[in-house]
């Protein structure tokens, strides 16, 4: 399985192992991992059966502003940004994500921030035959749950944890 990993991280894949699937031709990513896998998934020729999205990154609601602040944040102390960016992602659960931590980049977190989910290239992938499954906690304190689970829930399969977060803890 080819697994696509979330802003600032590496080797988080171990948390979702319940969400996967063995096999060549499932592909999964997790929040800015999810948005890389939708779109390497779209423009790819290979055969891909199932598309597994992980908390997927969503912020098309947000104002620009929003993303403006964001990347001034980041800009001015990285590391601040970072170590509190990470405490969301594992909220509400006390899991460390230190040993996870890589190096992100301004370019990246705008691209996280800046993407746009297509309803449109959705609806190709699924007609291409390929399963899309969504997975997201209600607690999330990174995305809006509930403006993520209204988007992709018209779409396709989404699955929501009570009282998990964005690392579904």
């Amino acid at each position: 399985m080819k697994y696509f990993n979330g802003f600032s991280l590496k080797g988080e894949e171990r948390f979702f192992k319940e969400q996967f699937v063995d096999s060549n031709y499932c592909v999964a990513g997790f929040s800015y991992g999810a948005q890389k896998v939708f779109e390497y998934a779209y423009n790819s020729s290979a055969r891909i059966d199932r598309l597994i999205l992980i908390s997927p990154a969503f912020f098309q609601n947000h104002k620009k502003s929003f993303i403006k602040t964001q990347l001034r944040y980041f800009k001015a102390d990285k590391e601040a940004y970072r170590k509190a960016f990470l405490e969301n992602v594992a909220y509400p659960s006390t899991t460390s994500l230190e040993a996870y931590v890589i190096d992100g980049s301004h370019d990246e977190l705008n691209d996280l921030l800046s993407y746009v989910w297509d309803k449109e290239k959705i609806e190709v992938l699924v007609k291409r035959g390929i399963s899309i499954e969504v997975f997201m906690g209600d607690a999330d304190k990174i995305v809006d749950a509930g403006k993520s689970f209204e988007f992709f829930s018209a779409l396709v399969p989404v699955y929501l944890f009570k009282e998990k977060g964005h690392l579904l803890q």
